[in-house]
């Protein structure tokens, strides 16, 4: 097979981003074929693609959502792709989960609002900042299977688990939602003076589902 048929080959193992991984995410799109000869031709482009088939996104902050991913692993099944962008955390989820979470938050905050008012602070968590949800009609950046911009800008835009398989496994609404509440929780627990090293991180993909 000449490199043309099979233009991501082992390039992608600087990144993390398997050439299955890579035509999953062109899958997303309407013409898969021309997504993928563009990251034949310019493998360090970013691409826009819609959501709602291969994939929902929970976009949020990027404090936040690194609390999230934590819990995910530490405490729960693991994630699917996740990319960091522009200052915000982007968990690739379940078709129909931003269609679903978004009233999911809103009675979990009322719940604790609730609570709070009638004086019971038992299990208090910080308030859920707002998560953006993008599902069918949305589209969004998602980083070039291979990072070739300069460092400071490949900080903003990168691949924290990167997509590896055509049918990765994707969390869905309870799972981001059970996430979003530890991560809360979790807010009032740390400390202010952050882990030296948060940033180098790594998660066993072995372990997803």
């Amino acid at each position: 097979m000449s490199t043309r048929d099979e233009p991501f080959s082992d390039r992608f193992d600087i990144s993390g981003v398997t050439s299955d991984g890579a035509a999953w995410l062109a899958s997303a799109g309407t013409y898969p074929r021309s997504t993928l000869a563009l990251w034949e031709e310019r493998p360090g482009a970013p691409v826009v693609l819609p959501c709602g088939s291969a994939f929902d996104i929970v976009s949020a902050p990027a404090i936040f959502g690194r609390r999230m991913l934590d819990r995910l692993w530490d405490e729960g099944p693991g994630s699917g792709p996740v990319a960091a962008l522009r200052g915000r955390m982007l968990l690739f989820a379940a078709p129909g989960t931003a269609q679903r979470l978004p009233s999911l938050l809103h009675w979990e905050e009322f719940g604790r609002t609730g609570s709070r008012t009638e004086g019971r602070t038992e299990g208090r968590t910080e308030a859920i900042p707002p998560l953006l949800c993008h599902g069918t009609g949305d589209a969004v950046t998602v980083p070039a299977p291979i990072g070739t911009a300069p460092a400071p800008t490949r900080l903003d835009t990168r691949w924290v688990v990167a997509p590896d398989t055509r049918h990765p496994w994707l969390p869905g609404t309870e799972i981001l939602l059970w996430a979003a509440v530890r991560a809360a929780r979790a807010a009032v627990r740390i400390s202010i003076f952050p882990p030296t090293d948060q940033d180098a991180k790594v998660y066993d993909v072995s372990r997803r589902r």
